[in-house]
């Protein structure tokens, strides 16, 4: 977008009070998740500028699309008040979300800063964790009771200014607030007035428990095309909906999560961070990288003998190593992202273990043959074109069973697979790669 690289560009040249205002003028009129996006390529020194140029009653509506980084960047400037104010107009769980990124000493500011109504709706999402169905939810709801007329319905809504963003069904409720169903807006709209409610609502709406996690709650929406859902707790009473906005939010965030652990990074990176913040971050996972190197290198130092009598190990050493780790990704990737969708159970996983197994022995033996001809023709020695080709079958192989096994393992520990499964397979392909080519190298060449 023209308008969007010309922001960034005026700032960067001379800044005088002209540009200022035709940069305000230009942001004002984005909408806010385009200012936001502003916001988010924006330089930190830049950032702070933009921010300032935002119209008060548009900042809500875009700090809500802001990551938590650069939200927390900019409310821990704010006091109470200032945060109250900027949240008003906000869906219930937006607003959460803001005050998640608060420092705990705060909350209770902007909570007396709000109305009785606001604060009393944000308490109850703020008593379940983030995590889950209760801190997604949105405690505005529109209920109706299943014994009135669909006429009654209709001028019961005309009362409403307006109605909730997202809204595709009713709750009907009984009198003591038990979910007994939802009336679509469509059945709402196409029924005869003097039809009941009663008649014409689904009953076989699956509501979602206020303590499921977020990740489950998305893959429902995904499995049944669900706009919004009923959240109940242990006693079916209706307590909240969540809309498909925040779980497209818990699929992006997960992506990220995902995407950024593989690499030891948290998921609240912010691309363009300070280097005071970034490098500490980065410079943690290296040393835990470092570590594991540490370990792979000493079994090296196993085989000093042998390396030290036959050049050629050395110089064919890294492939066995580089193919197990490259075979042992794969299978790693589609093992946690099959965990992610909750694909992988109990009752598939000694399937997936076989397959898996076999695609590897599949993969070593044509790559043992490859190697072990382009060995025989580079070195003319017969002896170490079959060694290499057995150290890739094996690598292969063992990448395969780690790669299946280790993400299963990882989260019966509470560890999380997408961060600590790349290094421990790394290290796993790497010791098994140099150990079984340096190992038969041992036995046949020396």
């Amino acid at each position: 977008m023209i308008v969007e690289d010309n922001l960034l560009a005026k700032l960067d040249s001379e800044i005088d009070s002209d540009t200022l205002h035709r940069v305000k003028y230009q942001l004002n009129n984005l909408a806010p998740p385009d200012i936001a996006h502003q916001l988010e390529i924006a330089p930190p020194k830049h950032r702070q500028v933009l921010w300032g140029l935002i119209d008060p009653e548009l900042s809500g509506a875009v700090i809500q699309d802001l990551s938590d980084e650069i939200q927390s960047e900019f409310l821990t400037q704010m006091d109470g008040a200032e945060v109250a104010q900027l949240t008003e107009g906000l869906d219930v769980d937006d607003v959460v979300d803001i005050l998640q990124q608060l420092p705990e000493r705060v909350i209770p500011d902007v909570l007396k800063a709000m109305s009785m109504q606001d604060r009393q709706r944000v308490e109850t999402v703020l008593t379940y964790h983030e995590d889950t169905a209760g801190g997604l939810m949105d405690t505005e709801v529109i209920t109706v009771r299943p014994d009135i007329t669909v006429d009654v319905v209709l001028r019961y809504l005309r009362r409403f200014e307006e109605i909730p963003s997202t809204t595709d069904n009713l709750f009907v409720v009984s009198r003591n607030d038990t979910f007994l169903g939802n009336l679509s807006i469509g059945k709402l709209l196409t029924s005869t007035s003097t039809t009941t409610v009663r008649e014409v609502m689904n009953t076989e709406v699956k509501a979602i428990n206020v303590n499921l996690i977020d990740s489950e709650v998305a893959t429902r929406f995904q499995r049944y095309d669900l706009i919004s859902a009923p959240v109940v707790d242990e006693h079916n009473r209706l307590l909240g909906r969540i809309t498909i906005d925040d779980v497209v939010d818990v699929i992006v965030e997960d992506a990220d999560h995902s995407l950024l652990a593989m690499a030891g990074l948290s998921d609240t990176e912010d691309t363009f961070s300070s280097i005071t913040r970034t490098a500490p971050r980065r410079a943690v996972w290296l040393g835990v990288n470092l570590l594991t190197a540490i370990f792979a290198s000493s079994a090296i130092s196993l085989f000093e003998q042998t390396l030290d009598q036959v050049v050629a190990l050395a110089i064919l050493m890294p492939i066995v190593a580089s193919m197990g780790g490259v075979a042992g990704s794969q299978t790693l990737t589609v093992v946690i992202r099959g965990m992610a969708l909750g694909q992988v159970e109990t009752g598939n996983l000694n399937w997936l273990l076989s397959k898996e197994f076999a695609v590897g022995a599949l993969n070593g033996l044509l790559y043992a043959i490859v190697i072990g001809v382009i060995v025989s023709l580079w070195f003319g020695n017969p002896v170490m074109a079959v060694i290499i080709g057995l150290a890739m079958a094996i690598n292969l192989m063992a990448a395969a069973l780690t790669g299946t096994i280790l993400p299963v393992v990882l989260r019966a520990l509470h560890i999380d697979p997408a961060l600590a499964g790349s290094v421990i397979l790394t290290t796993i392909t790497d010791i098994v790669g140099f150990v079984s080519f340096l190992g038969l190298a041992a036995v046949f060449l020396i």
